[in-house]
């Protein structure tokens, strides 16, 4: 009888030990159970050619195609010494060049004659304007003619087509699956009986079957389904059995004093609040009031005026006898934010001093860069509570600072910190604090659910009055020169009208960034690295912005000529700044209203939003330029075209992930492990999400330690491996 192997055991025994290895450092698969969810990527039909047009999408990519040898021929160069082997081969939908070399050039010569179909893997390249694959592996695709009952066998057969690497082909991994194949049938199912039946789901050992050796489409279908569910069930029970935990946690209530604090800066307040920052201020308040921590993700698009309802929630703890703390990314954002909340707090920002208001309290900022002295001060305000709000960067979450009583912890743009920073930052409150994490990148409500699963999560998505529309147009600086000198003279234009501008580069240019971005530059074939911030600044002084008061801003710079150059843009002395992304987020001058991307297409769809979003924020129309040399017709080309087209940061976060495609949702960044949604599309499969979402909490109410369904309990188990574990608990 032959072998049947267990789903843990290691590839290496039923496999060998050199295609284990491969297997495993190629594509992260070590055990029977990783090679059956190593799902095909497609599948190919002996009656249906596969689509070669899509190719010029998937430079430098490894694909696997499937088409007919349209024409071979071998040419020599170097006076005859040496033979080049090119093969032609269509699929209906396009061609595409195969090319051999030397010695390699016999033998698919002999195979590939005008007429044989074959399976193709290898890299797509470009040379000469032309797509083409440099010596494929490929695999014939007919069968003897002796053996006419395989070759009828083999060609109603779909054949699946594997995500591959260079060292294991499409064709190879298949074979590989055949041999742990008959491991399904010990395959426990995680998804409950009822919930099963009820939804109507193949059960587990018949969905990998499927997936693996469909015998028709509707097979495959059937086996999707099945495998989405698992996935998005799974994760969210993770996430249920979170927050359920979270609901267990103590908490010290936090409510405001009637006449207090909130009370004395809302009367001062010179507008009125939008009418969702009054709801998400309510969700927040309600949440603040409970006995068991509030885990809220505030997302709101840029300039929604997120910084306010945070303030809000702030002054309601330090109304209660408690503090908070805001996490901010960089010194400038830290900065900025202490110099915007003293700003709108006026004297109710300096309790305990002269002048300071009674009921004030002290503001405080904790940067790494603060000289001795005034870190010794906010230190000692911090653990005296005397000091009830603070502001800083990761340097809030050193051994030494402490607090009196932290109610509420303030992550803002939580994409920038490790789950582990704002843990850190929350162990030090006397009791779980309260956790508010902002972000002004919008999440589309599914990646929320996925990624975010263990929050509540509010949105603002309503500018405040006043605020004003931008216009935002791509400049192709290769095809159309004249644009980029008229972008300069609406920049010109903008400072004679008495306004401010940015212009932001990809890199800064001052010697330490450049063999880095120069051999980036090289891989990616391209003529040049990308254009950094000091060439531009001195170009721009001495041509087209002569004249103008312009400065640089950048991450290397000493902290103080950072706030120096901050504080003097903000006061309307500088009237350009060429910087680099430090200004992304958080950073507030009303009178900027243009700004101009160099590069622009080498930064993301939800990063150039994010950076258009600084200007226009005042009463004057904003203007965003995207300037960029990439060619129409290119994938660059189409993502500006996608950002120009709408200010809408849902949308554009949506077209974002579309094309990235998912990492690993339960936070690759965070842990570097290997991405455990392989079936479910976060995007496409919304309605899935949500259903899971909904049966996950019935269950988890039911029995949270999961004591009835064991099978359950393993699928968990398989997908929170240590760090993912450490994550969620983190989370």
């Amino acid at each position: 009888m032959e072998h049947v192997p267990a789903l843990d055991e290691d590839l290496k025994k039923t496999l060998g030990p050199a295609t284990a290895k491969v297997l495993a450092e190629q594509l992260g698969l070590h055990t029977a159970l990783d090679l059956l969810h190593h799902y095909p990527r497609r599948y190919a039909e002996r009656g249906e050619l596969t689509s070669l047009a899509e190719l010029a999408d998937q430079i430098d990519e490894h694909v696997t195609v499937v088409a007919q040898v349209a024409d071979a021929r071998i040419l020599t160069f170097n006076g005859g010494r040496g033979k080049r082997l090119e093969v032609t081969i269509t699929d209906g939908s396009g061609r595409l060049q195969l090319v051999f070399f030397g010695a390699g050039v016999h033998k698919p010569h002999k195979d590939l004659l005008p007429g044989t179909r074959a399976m193709f893997a290898g890299k797509v390249g470009m040379f000469n304007r032309k797509l083409q694959l440099s010596h494929p592996a490929y695999e014939p695709l007919g069968a003897d003619a002796s053996d006419r009952d395989a070759a009828t066998a083999f060609a109603n057969q779909l054949i699946p087509i594997y995500p591959a690497c260079a060292k294991m082909e499409s064709w190879k991994i298949a074979k590989c699956v055949d041999a742990v194949l008959p491991s399904a049938l010990e395959a426990v199912d995680p998804l409950p009986p009822a919930l099963r039946e009820g939804r109507g789901l193949v059960p587990l050992t018949e969905a990998l079957l499927k997936i693996h050796r469909p015998a028709t489409k509707a097979d495959i279908e059937d086996a999707r389904q099945r495998l989405k569910w698992d996935e998005a069930f799974v994760l969210q029970v993770a996430l249920a059995r979170r927050r359920h935990a979270d609901a267990q946690l103590p908490a010290v209530p936090r409510r405001p004093t009637p006449g207090g604090l909130l009370d004395s800066f809302d009367a001062k307040l010179p507008f009125t609040l939008t009418d969702g920052q009054r709801t998400v201020s309510k969700e927040i308040f309600d949440d603040l009031a409970t006995s068991h921590p509030m885990h809220r993700l505030l997302q709101g698009e840029v300039g929604s005026g997120k910084t306010m309802v945070a303030l809000r929630a702030m002054l309601a703890v330090v109304d209660s006898g408690g503090q908070a703390a805001m996490l901010a990314p960089t010194e400038v954002l830290a900065q900025q934010h202490h110099r915007s909340i003293v700003e709108m707090m006026g004297e109710l920002a300096e309790g305990g001093m002269l002048g300071g208001s009674d009921q004030g309290t002290k503001v405080v900022l904790l940067t790494g860069s603060m000289g001795m002295p005034a870190r010794r001060q906010a230190l000692l305000d911090l653990v005296t509570g005397e000091a009830g709000i603070v502001i800083g960067t990761h340097a809030l979450i050193e051994d030494k600072v402490q607090f009196h009583d932290l109610g509420l912890v303030v992550v803002d743009e939580q994409h920038r910190f490790g789950v582990e920073q704002r843990d850190a930052l929350r162990s030090k409150g006397k009791q779980p604090p309260h956790l508010l994490v902002m972000t002004a990148t919008p999440i589309p409500r599914t990646v929320a659910m996925t990624v975010f699963g263990d929050l509540e999560t509010s949105v603002l998505d309503q500018l405040p009055a006043g605020r004003s529309p931008i216009a935002t147009h791509v400049v192709p600086a290769k095809d159309k020169p004249h644009f980029l000198t008229r972008a300069w003279e609406r920049v010109r234009e903008e400072v004679e009208k008495g306004h401010q501008a940015y212009v932001v580069c990809p890199r800064i240019g001052d010697g330490e960034d450049e063999p880095k971005k120069k051999k980036a530059a090289e891989e990616d074939g391209d003529k040049r690295p990308p254009l950094a911030v000091l060439e531009i600044a001195e170009q721009l002084t001495r041509g087209p912005l002569a004249g103008l008061s312009v400065e640089v801003l950048h991450g290397r710079m000493d902290p103080a000529d950072k706030d120096d150059v901050m504080r003097r843009f903000a006061a309307g002395e500088v009237k350009v700044l060429v910087a680099t992304t430090v200004i992304e987020v958080g950073v507030n001058v009303p009178n900027s209203t243009a700004m101009v991307i160099m590069d622009a297409d080498r930064f993301g769809v939800s990063q150039l939003h994010q950076l258009r979003g600084r200007v226009g924020r005042g009463s004057a129309p904003g203007l965003c330029l995207l300037v960029s040399e990439m060619h129409e017709a290119s994938p660059a080309r189409a993502r500006l075209a996608a950002v120009a087209a709408t200010l809408d940061g849902f949308e554009l976060s949506r077209i974002d992930l579309e094309q990235r495609r998912e990492g690993d949702v339960l936070g690759q960044a965070q842990s570097g492990v290997r991405s455990s949604l392989r079936m479910l599309a976060v995007i496409e499969d919304e309605e899935v999400i949500a259903q899971a979402r909904e049966e996950a909490t019935r269950v988890v109410a039911e029995d949270p330690a999961l004591e009835r369904l064991p099978g359950l309990r393993t699928a968990l188990d398989a997908l929170l491996d240590t760090e993912r574990e450490q994550y969620l608990e983190k989370g």
